[in-house]
């Protein structure tokens, strides 16, 4: 049994041989196993080849993806993860975009020397998004927006905006057809370290992470430095509960 938290189509379907072939619309609900799959029509053929397809490409990532903590890792390679992480969505402008990170290693020098940040489209979430929670309004982004319940000075803003480009087209309007733009082009040093810092205050005090696994693609890989461990930002397939 697999209890799925992100499943990404648009990515499943680049996995697809030419000519390609249309996906159907799913549907994923919160604590259910793969098994628990709907769909927005009767079942088909082709519903069933999409399951069929998901293992497919999970077997052969099995064989040939690195893990996240391999070193020299680059855009766009394909590598596998199992790392304790939380999920949030933010408020405003950003909602749509749903951020995976794991929690900071506690002391800053012990243990963890790779953090995990992973970002996707919300509507790939299995059931409802995480709960919003209302905070500081976002600086110097047109539109505003809020964080969950920590301030993103304007480097992180801006590596928002870059992921949430990224993602291609999201929200209500996007099409489960659309495709990303490919990798973030503007992710800095400072803003990746930034965020990361916004969310760990945010999980301070209660932590909500949990064991997941899963396939990303790598968008950047920000190198350790002499006090600060590295970082692999990258964007999922398939996020799942370790069960």
């Amino acid at each position: 049994m697999r209890e799925v938290v992100y499943l990404s189509e648009g990515k499943l379907s680049g996995f697809l041989p030419e000519p390609r072939r249309a996906l159907p619309t799913i549907k994923l609900h919160a604590g259910v196993s793969m098994a628990g799959i709907n769909v927005e029509s009767p079942a088909t053929d082709l519903d069933r080849d999409l399951l069929r397809h998901l293992k497919r490409v999970e077997k052969d990532l099995e064989r040939h993806a690195p893990s996240h903590l391999e070193p020299e890792l680059s855009p766009g390679r394909w590598v596998q993860f199992e790392a304790p992480l939380s999920w949030i969505t933010l408020r405003g402008r950003y909602q749509d975009l749903v951020l995976f990170v794991d929690p900071a290693p506690s002391p800053p020098e012990a243990g963890v020397t790779r953090r995990l940040l992973l970002h996707g489209s919300a509507r790939h979430l299995s059931g409802r998004p995480p709960v919003q929670i209302d905070g500081p309004a976002l600086t110097d982004l047109e539109g505003g927006g809020h964080s969950a319940g920590t301030l993103f000075v304007t480097q992180a803003g801006h590596v928002l905006a870059a992921l949430a480009q990224a993602q291609g087209p999201l929200g209500p309007d996007a099409r489960d057809g659309d495709t990303p733009l490919g990798p973030a082009t503007s992710l800095s040093r400072a803003g990746i370290r930034e965020l990361l810092t916004a969310l760990d205050a945010e999980s301070a005090e209660v932590s909500t992470s949990a064991l997941m696994i899963g396939y990303a693609r790598v968008s950047a890989l920000l190198p350790a430095t002499a006090t600060e461990g590295s970082c692999l930002v990258a964007s999922p397939l398939i996020v799942e509960y370790v069960s």
